[in-house]
């Protein structure tokens, strides 16, 4: 199967899913409902949910099986982009070609629609059929996610606004502000398939390579980070180079590597 074939009908999956499971608009209160809707749709890549499903068949999984997980870790993304576009934070008024979440329903209700969506996440996963499953996977996400993860990224981000930052503070935002919840989606994947810890130790490693690329392809689009203190082309090569070396990790899953080293190639070709 072609990639673009793939993923498109993984974010099919992934969209049906979270529309099944997310509370409509009918709920009341209905604002808080639909800015967390508008939120998620239309969404992105779905990049993080399908690295996790895909991570799961290639290591044996069933992707049902998954996609509470998977669609956890989507509503995670989206929360972190709903509170990131907050004046008080990047203070962005387009989200894909949209007004974000703050622009069109206001600050308040940007905040409660966050915090809405990061705690349906937790309740998404605790509703997999596996306890003791349920439990590692939360006790992944919640570790990678935190002050120690992707918060604590963002954090050195906001901190080093307006001021040069040096090389370690740059590479410490890749791997904690994006790179942990891509790390934790080829994770959880594996975690869900019951994966080896050998096999996860070469999944982490793969999905923090991958994490380091794809913010450097960010970095080039934006003209940022190291794009900006080393140019366009060396950072377009040290991402290829990390992207190398993510596909290196793979060797362990063989001849069912494919999607997983496909989706490494794509990011090296990044439009938005």
């Amino acid at each position: 199967m072609k990639l673009d074939v793939y993923l498109e009908a993984e974010k099919k999956r992934i969209d049906a899913y979270l529309r099944e499971k997310l509370p409509s608009r009918s709920h009341y209160p209905p604002q808080i409902h639909e800015a967390m809707l508008y939120a998620l749709f239309p969404g992105g890549k779905r990049l993080r949910p399908i690295l996790a499903l895909s991570a799961s068949e290639a290591c044996g999984g069933q992707k049902e099986a998954c996609l509470p997980f998977a669609a956890a870790l989507e509503i995670v993304h989206a929360y972190s982009l709903v509170h990131d576009d907050l004046p008080a934070m990047d203070n962005d008024a387009f989200r894909r070609g949209q007004p974000s979440c703050h622009k069109k329903f206001g600050e308040a209700i940007a905040i409660l629609a966050g915090d809405a969506l990061l705690t349906f996440a937790f309740e998404l996963m605790s509703r997999a059929d596996d306890m003791a499953t349920s439990l590692a996977v939360i006790r992944e996400v919640s570790a990678r996610i935190g002050s120690l993860g992707m918060v604590g990224g963002q954090t050195v981000d906001v901190l080093s606004r307006g001021g040069e930052m040096d090389q370690p503070t740059i590479e410490y935002i890749y791997t904690h502000k994006t790179g942990q919840l891509i790390a934790a989606s080829v994770r959880v994947g594996g975690m869900a398939a019951g994966a080896s810890p050998e096999s996860l130790a070469s999944l982490t490693r793969y999905g923090e390579y991958l994490g380091f690329a794809f913010q450097m392809t960010d970095d080039i689009l934006d003209h940022e980070g190291f794009a900006r203190t080393r140019g366009p082309e060396a950072t377009r090569e040290e991402a290829r180079a990390f992207i190398a070396k993510a596909k290196d990790e793979l060797t362990f899953l063989q001849d069912r590597a494919g999607v997983l080293a496909a989706i490494a190639d794509r990011v090296l070709v990044r439009e938005n």
